[in-house]
């Protein structure tokens, strides 16, 4: 099948955003990158970023949102703030970043139409998506109307992930000829430990769980 031309990933440095960039490179000609420096406490993600950009040779570029911290207090921003290991029984968890993925896929979507790219991709699960709103399908779409009529331009903002749990997230890496690159050199953990992580924060749990599970099932065939 013919690749498309071109399309922009939000890159993070995490495992989601990996898989989705390793996807991306299947499908289309040529595959540019953007990430958010946001003072997020995770900021490591970062250099992951700009690691797997440099060795696949894609155009990477930073965007400093450092601002968004002083908005809304949460526990990737603020170190005076412990990461909830585990999700509120009401509520979003103190992790969760108010605006955070409507501003990254708007400037993503103002630095795609200057590069000509319409395809822009992320990679938000409504599956596994601890609480967050701004990952659900439903939002992702009301955007892309947005975006579309705001700049008069036809965006598709792409969703790889959007009904995979970890696990089959960990298959779809495997599958991509990815798996170790995720597994040991993303930064999902959101005390900003590389590969495995603490083990404990919500991230940790959510990635580590999926992992076992499809390791398991790949060994038994």
């Amino acid at each position: 099948m013919k690749k498309k031309e071109k399309a922009l990933v939000v890159l993070s440095g995490g495992q989601d955003s990996t898989t989705c960039l390793l996807w991306a490179r299947k499908e289309y000609e040529e595959v540019f990158a953007v990430s958010f420096d946001y003072n997020q406490r995770h900021r490591k993600e970062l250099e992951c970023a700009k690691a797997i950009c440099g060795e696949f040779h894609v155009s990477h570029k930073i965007l400093d949102l450092t601002q968004l911290n002083e908005l809304a207090p949460n526990s990737l921003t603020r170190a005076d703030i412990k990461v909830d290991e585990d999700a509120p029984e009401q509520g979003t968890p103190n992790t969760y970043v108010e605006g955070r993925n409507m501003l990254f896929l708007t400037y993503a979507a103002v630095y795609a139409k200057g590069l000509g790219i319409r395809d822009i991709i992320t990679g938000v699960s409504q599956s596994d998506f601890s609480g967050y709103p701004d990952c659900r399908n439903v939002f992702i779409k009301s955007l892309n109307t947005t975006l579309n009529l705001a700049m008069e331009y036809e965006f598709e903002i792409i969703t790889p992930l959007m009904w995979l749990d970890k696990e089959e997230t960990w298959e779809m890496a495997d599958r991509l000829g990815g798996l170790e690159i995720v597994r040991d050199r993303t930064l999902t953990c959101y005390n900003g430990i590389m590969g495995e992580g603490c083990g404990h924060c919500p991230a940790c749990k959510l990635r580590r769980n999926g992992y076992l599970r499809y390791m398991e099932r790949k060994q038994n065939g």
